[in-house]
C-alpha cells in the first residue's frame, strides 16, 4: 500500500504518557498535567473563530487552559463550537513537548516512523539560513514537529494538507479521533475554480458556485480508538474531530483489522469524547519530492502575488525568497542545506559502512542499500533544482562542506543517523564519537578539497558523484546495490 493511511496497533504498549496522562476510567489527568507542566506557554485553537485559512489562535498557560476545560467542558453540547454559555472551545494544539520537557520520556518514536531527517536536522540546526526571514515566534518555522494536542469533547481541527506535505504520525493517548481522509488525487475538488482557497470545514454547508466539485469528492472515514496510531501520508487533505460518528454507508476493512469507511457528503456527527494525542510531522529519502513540489508550487504563487513591485524592487528575487520562507517554512536554500548536510551524512554512514566491514559482501546489507536510496533520492531533488531560474545568479548557493566537516551539529548530526539506521535495521548499538567519524570523513577529504565549495545545485551532485565512484570501486560487480548506484550517476539520471 503506496502513500496511503494506515491505522497501527501494539505501538503504545510501556509508553509513560498512557500512564501518567490517562485517569483510571480512561479520561485526561489534568491535575497531572497543571501541576508537573502547568507553567508552560501554549498555542491554543478557538474553536468557533476561523483566522484566515485556520482557527485563532492565542496563547495561555497550560494550567489556564486546564482551568477553562474544567469550567466549561461540562456545558458542551453536540455539533456546537462554544458550550451553552457561549464561550468558545478551545484546542491545545503544537505543544513543542519534547523539546520543553527532554528527560521527562513521555514516548518511545516508533520504529516504522524513525528515519525522520526533518526533527533529526531541527535537533541540531535551525531551518532558516537568515534569522530574519522569519519571525522567531512564528508558527511555522518553530524549533521542531514534535506536538501534544489536548482537547475537550467536540474540538476539532479543519480540512488541512500537513506541513511541508510531510508524513505525519498521530498517536491517541486517550479518547477518540474521527478522521475524514481525502487522497492527493482528488486534492483539487476542495479548491476554487482558481486553485487559490480550499473548503474550511467540510461538515458545514460548503458553497456550490464557489466549490464546484466539492460534492464530487469521496472521503476515507475512519475512528481512531484510545491506543492506536494513524500514519498520514503525503498530500492526503484530512479533517479531524474529537467525537464519535455515527455508522456509516458503505463499511470497508483494513488489512490490519481496523473498519475504514467511504463517506459521502454532508457528514453527521453523534457523541463525543475528551482526547489527547501525540503527533509527530517527518519527511526523509521517500517523501523529498512531495516537499520541493510544494515549495516550487508556493514560490510561483508568491512570486505573481507581488509580481506588481518586481520594477521597483532592488532584490525581487530576494523578496520572493522571504516571503516563501515566511509562508512555507524555508525557502529554496534552506532546502538545499537540508539536502546537501543530508546528502553528507549518507555519505559518511556508507563509508562508514564499507571501513569497518571485512565481509566482502557488506554492500549486500540492507542498510547500505537504505543509503544508496537515500543518495539517489537527493540528488533526483537537486536535479530538480537545477532547472529552476531562480537559482542562477546571485541566487546561487555558498555551501562550504569543510566547514560543515568541522562544526560540531554536523557530528550530532551523524550520531543522530547512526542511532536511527542501526535501530531501524536492528544493529547493536555504539557510541558514534568524534574519532570515529573523523575516521570516516578522512576517506572523503580529498573530495572535500577537490569540491569543497558548492555554488549551485550542480555541484552537489557533482560531489555525489565523485564520492558514490570511490566507494563503489570496492563493490562487487554483481552486488544489487551497484545498479542503484550507477543509476544515481548516468545520463538517463538527469
Amino acid at each position: 500500500m503506496k502513500n496511503r493511511p494506515v491505522v497501527l496497533r501494539g505501538l503504545m504498549d510501556g509508553w509513560r504518557a498512557c500512564k501518567d496522562w490517562v485517569t483510571h476510567t480512561g479520561q485526561p489527568n489534568l491535575e497531572f498535567f497543571s501541576t508537573h507542566f502547568g507553567k508552560s506557554i501554549v498555542q491554543v485553537a478557538d474553536c468557533g473563530t476561523r483566522e484566515f485559512t485556520d482557527q485563532k489562535r492565542m496563547e495561555m498557560s497550560v494550567a489556564e487552559f486546564i482551568d477553562h476545560w474544567l469550567k466549561d467542558s461540562a456545558n458542551y453540547h453536540v455539533n456546537a463550537t462554544t458550550n451553552e454559555h457561549g464561550k468558545p472551545l478551545l484546542y491545545l494544539k503544537d505543544w513543542h513537548f519534547v523539546k520543553e520537557y527532554p528527560e521527562y520520556l513521555a514516548y518511545t518514536t516508533p520504529l516504522f516512523f524513525r528515519d525522520d531527517w526533518l526533527n533529526l536536522y531541527l535537533d541540531n540546526y535551525s531551518m532558516h539560513n537568515e534569522p530574519d526571514a522569519c519571525q522567531e515566534k512564528n508558527e511555522i518555522s518553530c524549533s521542531d514537529y514534535r506536538f501534544v494536542y489536548m482537547g475537550a469533547k467536540g474540538t476539532w481541527t479543519p480540512l488541512h494538507a500537513d506541513v511541508f506535505r510531510s508524513y505525519s504520525w498521530s498517536a491517541n493517548v486517550c479518547g477518540k479521533k474521527k478522521w475524514l481522509f481525502l487522497p492527493p488525487s482528488q486534492s483539487h475538488l476542495v479548491f476554487d475554480r482558481n486553485m487559490k482557497s480550499s473548503v474550511y470545514n467540510i461538515c458545514e454547508d460548503v458553497n456550490e458556485a464557489k466549490f464546484p466539485g466539492f460534492k464530487k469528492a469521496v472521503w476515507l472515514e475512519c475512528i481512531q480508538e484510545q491506543d492506536e496510531i494513524i500514519f498520514v501520508p503525503s498530500g492526503w487533505y484530512h479533517q479531524v474531530h474529537n467525537l464519535i460518528p455515527p455508522s456509516a454507508p458503505q463499511q470497508h476493512h483494513h488489512p490490519l483489522g481496523h473498519s475504514w469507511h467511504k463517506t459521502y457528503w454532508p457528514v453527521r456527527f453523534v457523541g463525543m469524547e475528551d482526547t489527547i494525542s501525540i503527533n509527530h510531522n517527518w519527511f526523509n529519502a521517500y517523501n523529498l519530492s512531495w516537499v520541493w513540489d510544494l515549495l516550487l508550487k508556493d514560490y510561483n504563487e508568491a512570486k505573481e502575488y507581488i509580481e506588481d513591485v518586481r520594477d521597483i524592487c532592488d532584490d525581487f528575487e530576494g523578496l520572493c525568497q522571504r516571503n516563501l520562507a515566511a509562508n512555507t517554512g524555508m525557502n529554496f536554500c534552506d532546502f538545499f542545506i537540508f539536502i546537501a548536510c543530508f546528502s553528507f551524512a549518507n555519505l559518511v554512514q556508507l563509508y562508514h559502512l564499507h571501513r569497518v566491514n571485512e565481509n566482502p559482501s557488506w554492500c549486500l546489507f540492507p542498510k547500505a542499500q537504505h543509503l544508496a536510496l537515500n543518495l539517489l533520492s537527493a540528488q533526483k531533488i537537486v536535479l530538480k533544482m537545477k532547472t529552476v531560474d531562480a537559482l542562477a545568479g546571485d541566487h546561487a548557493f555558498l555551501l562550504d562542506l569543510r566547514k560543515i566537516m568541522d562544526d560540531s551539529k554536523f557530528l550530532e548530526l551523524c550520531s543522530g543517523l547512526d542511532r536511527t539506521y542501526r535501530g531501524i535495521h536492528e544493529e547493536q548499538q555504539q557510541n558514534y564519537d568524534k574519532e570515529t567519524l573523523m575516521d570516516d570523513l578522512g576517506d572523503l577529504d580529498f573530495i572535500v578539497k577537490s569540491c569543497s565549495q558548492i555554488y549551485a545545485p550542480e555541484d552537489l551532485v557533482s560531489f555525489i558523484d565523485s564520492a558514490v565512484k570511490k566507494v563503489s570501486r570496492a563493490f562487487n560487480r554483481e552486488s544489487p546495490l551497484l545498479p542503484e548506484l550507477d543509476e544515481l550517476r548516468s545520463p538517463d539520471a538527469q
